[in-house]
């Protein structure tokens, strides 16, 4: 063909009409216009109303069949075959799936068909046929079509000429962003996340009041996709990416937690999976996993789901870490997946790629175009009737002789031309006079007409006063959003959860060196280390804190702002809590309600706490241990990893027997030795060896018998070198330092040695913590006075002793906690005699006098 042309002059065609053209020219033009017809008909949405040509077809022809949300059902086959023989000349199954879609809650995030019968499910089953369904439009998508009939849009003929449909829709919803859209056209794709209708409209209206807005300032408003199915958006980077480029890739997390059932047997607990994830399908691939041993850990996986919610269960082996479990089920399954943004819509017909600020934009403006055409259309429909009631109106004012008029004239045409004439009336004015029943002629109904003239006078000036002042039509606007926001907006599904790449909020706090006091009636607050004045042993102290009568601080923590807490109840649940999100307080105020800060049941309290430098680690939480001692003597050692998922709810740490208490825990590495210490002053020494890692339910075995059924173990500490000295404090303020040497090693569960010689004046021991002379020592009394003196003040001495005096009580007043804290170096004048350190510490008040203040 290529030669033919080159010697086109000696063509001779076969007939006229065939025109000898180059293939290549033609393949490429043919090509062009199949893809543009593609891309602007077919797959990507309107940047205005979110919309591709199918759904708006489906929508309208659904409103032109007066299926709107108050009527009765009507068959899909019925709204297919109008909306195919109108407006849609393609496959009926195009537009069937395009209505059941608009109808699945876990494909739209605001479902615009309201569907009757089996519209498929989140498992992937098809939905039945079209006519054994039904359907009508919801409320929300009759918003979409709200002033279609007033002119707002522009509307272009159907396939065949016959008919006119909308080019786009009046929507009052930014269904672009709310909604969201997908599409593969020819050489370009989009992929749009939905969003929450009240975050879109507050971030709308910031756009409305500040044009200059920036897309972080948006954020503030539009946080981030919502997803239909909920589940968890796992970082914010790529949120942020999708948002200021068009263009991100957004991680997707199914909503799981670990519980245990009543056997002690753990199990995770999936209740909402990543968007566009076929539930059956992940679970098959789970299986095939599990039996193909990718997947350890798993001992079944069961469907729970019902018409209440999703519940995915997966059973975990009794050996087994459900924590490592879970993150290789985020690794390996779709119960974490992403979702790539890529923000194209078609703007004045040509695809653009745009950001947030971008599409808030096009919306604005085609809703502003919308209003000022429909305010256009309502003046003219206005004039046009106030025109009719003024020409009423001289008519009523010369009723006899338009009557003797009407009645002398031969045809009503010879009618209309007198009026005219006579009164000076326009064609529709005498047209409208001609039409008048007679009972407008009544005096009630003449005072109507002059009413209502009244009423459209004042309309009329209102639609001028719109079209001639931008603000107004803005106010309108933004009025109309907060309308629709009060009656459609609701809650956040999809929850945003910072990954270890996002920026972290101690990024932006000083991790400086803080005290942390939680009181017996769980108050707590946190207080920097540089407040508490070291002072000399056997001094009475300062004032710690003003508290309630009856309550005192029962447990003092020195900490780094940025260190996790990990809070241990008497009930053995595990709490987790950053230093910094403690409120701040003074030395001497009460502090906080633990309830307000994490949710800790009022009837538990704190018993014990363990601070972690870092919860991401993971050779650091594999290599870790925490061992835990309860009142009756158990012990139980579990890894770290087991309590390094943060649940809102707390989770159980050790399962505690009837009658039994958690009282203490600590951090370990595996190779420890551990110190019990019974109230009677006895204490065990044994290698933390004999006690293997068990899951976080179980109860532990015996780590200390006690002496008689009154006794109770008052703590353990664990020891890792030869220079940690063993502090024992008893209740009356005695103490005394031995050499853990003193102190045989023995197997776990014996008796134990005496530590302290408990006596009428020493009291029975209330505290052991391992200490170096390089520490501070921290005590608190029931009272509220704290002292801090250095350890190296207190010489070691034999096990069997009853020690030195550490503070002075007054009156019945009993020790309440003791912490260790580093030593800070300080000058001579800072830690001076007793009597100075407490002036400094108190604002000039003697320890006489700040005794007797708190106690007023």
């Amino acid at each position: 063909m290529a030669e033919e042309t080159e010697n086109d002059n000696n063509l001779v065609p076969a007939n006229d009409r065939i025109i000898p053209i180059n293939i290549e020219d033609q393949m490429k033009s043919a090509y062009i216009d199949y893809s543009m017809s593609v891309i602007v008909s077919r797959a990507l949405p309107d940047a205005r109303d979110g919309m591709k040509p199918v759904h708006r077809r489906v929508l309208y022809g659904m409103l032109d069949l007066g299926v709107t949300s108050g009527k009765p059902y009507k068959k899909s086959a019925r709204i297919v075959g109008d909306v195919l023989g109108k407006y849609h000349p393609h496959g009926d199954s195009s537009v069937y799936d395009t209505m059941v879609r608009m109808a699945q809650d876990w494909s739209l995030r605001y479902p615009l068909v309201d569907g009757q019968g089996n519209y498929g499910s989140i498992d992937g089953d098809p939905p039945a046929a079209m006519r054994y369904t039904e359907a009508r439009l919801k409320k929300i998508a009759e918003e979409m079509l709200s002033d279609i009939n007033k002119d707002t849009v522009d509307f272009q003929n159907n396939f065949d000429d016959s008919l006119q449909e909308p080019t786009v829709l009046p929507t009052r919803i930014p269904n672009l962003l709310v909604n969201g859209a997908s599409g593969i056209a020819v050489g370009m794709a989009t992929n749009m996340a939905p969003h929450n209708l009240s975050e879109v409209i507050d971030g709308t209206i910031a756009f409305i009041d500040n044009r200059d807005i920036e897309v972080p300032e948006l954020m503030q408003h539009i946080k981030g996709p919502d997803f239909p199915t909920g589940a968890l958006i796992y970082g914010y980077a790529g949120v942020q990416d999708a948002c200021n480029t068009g263009r991100g890739r957004i991680v997707m997390r199914a909503k799981a937690e670990i519980e245990t059932t009543k056997s002690g047997k753990e199990q995770i607990i999936v209740t909402e999976i990543p968007y566009q994830v076929n539930k059956a399908n992940m679970i098959e691939r789970t299986a095939d996993l599990v039996n193909e041993k990718k997947l350890e850990g798993i001992s079944a996986i069961r469907d729970e789901s019902d018409r209440t919610g999703m519940r995915v269960v997966y059973d975990i082996k009794r050996d087994a870490n459900a924590n490592v479990v879970l993150n290789n089920l985020f690794k390996y399954t779709a119960l974490q997946t992403s979702f790539s943004v890529n923000n194209i819509a078609l703007v004045k017909g040509r695809p653009v790629l745009m950001n947030l600020k971008d599409m808030i934009r096009e919306f604005v403006e085609h809703r502003h175009d919308v209003i000022v055409r429909r305010t256009r259309y309502e003046l003219a429909e206005a004039e046009k009737r106030a025109h009719i009631l003024e020409g009423y109106l001289i008519a009523l004012d010369h009723l006899d002789e338009v009557i003797k008029l009407i009645r002398n004239s031969d045809t009503p045409e010879d009618a209309r031309v007198g009026l005219m004439e006579q009164f000076g009336l326009s064609d529709l004015q005498a047209r409208a006079i001609l039409d008048m029943t007679l009972r407008r002629l009544t005096g009630l109904e003449r005072d109507k007409i002059k009413e209502e003239y009244a009423e459209l006078m004042k309309t009329i000036d209102y639609l001028k006063s719109i079209l001639a002042d931008e603000e107004l039509r803005m106010k309108i606007i933004k009025d109309e959003l907060i309308e629709i926001k009060e009656k459609y907006g609701d809650e956040r599904r999809s929850q945003i959860v910072h990954s270890a790449e996002d920026m972290r909020m101690e990024d932006f706090i000083d991790d400086e060196e803080i005290v942390i006091t939680i009181s017996h009636n769980s108050y707590v607050k946190r207080t920097p280390l540089s407040e508490y004045k070291r002072q000399g042993r056997g001094g009475r102290g300062s004032i710690g804190t003003n508290t309630r009568e009856e309550d005192f601080t029962e447990h003092i923590i020195t900490a780094s702002a940025h260190n996790y807490m990990l809070l241990f109840t008497e009930a053995g649940r595990c709490f987790w809590l950053r230093a910094f999100e403690i409120p701040e307080g003074s030395r001497t105020s009460r502090g906080r309600a633990l309830q307000n800060i994490i949710n800790v049941p009022k009837e538990e309290k704190i018993k014990a706490f363990i601070l972690v430098k870092n919860l991401k680690d993971q050779e650091y939480l594999e290599n870790n241990f925490i061992i835990m001692c309860t009142k009756k003597g158990t012990i139980k050692k579990t890894s770290l990893e087991a309590y390094s998922r943060p649940r809102a709810n707390g989770i159980n740490a050790i399962n505690i027997n009837e009658g039994d208490q958690l009282i203490e825990a600590c951090l370990t590495t595996g190779t420890s030795e551990i110190v019990m210490a019974l109230r009677s002053g006895r204490a065990i020494r044994f290698n933390e060896s004999t006690v293997r890692p068990m899951g976080r339910t179980a109860t532990g075995v015996r780590g200390i018998t006690l002496s008689s059924e009154s006794d109770e173990v008052i703590g353990m500490i664990s020891v890792n070198d030869s220079e940690t000295t063993v502090l024992v404090v008893s209740e009356k303020g005695y103490g005394k330092r031995t050499d853990i040497e003193d102190y045989r090693v023995t197997n776990r569960g014996g008796k134990g040695v005496k530590t302290i010689n408990v006596t009428d004046k020493t009291g029975e021991l209330v505290a052991i913590k391992g200490v170096t002379d390089a520490e501070d020592l921290m005590i608190i009394n029931k009272s509220g006075i704290v002292i801090r003196i250095a350890v190296e003040e207190l010489r070691v001495m034999g096990r069997a002793t009853q020690g030195v005096r550490l503070i002075n009580l007054k009156d019945n007043d009993e020790i309440a906690s003791i912490t260790k804290v580093d030593r800070e170096e300080e000058s001579d004048e800072e830690s001076g005699d007793i009597e100075n350190s407490t002036e400094a510490a108190n604002g000039g008040l003697t320890s006489e006098e700040n005794i007797d203040s708190n106690e007023e």
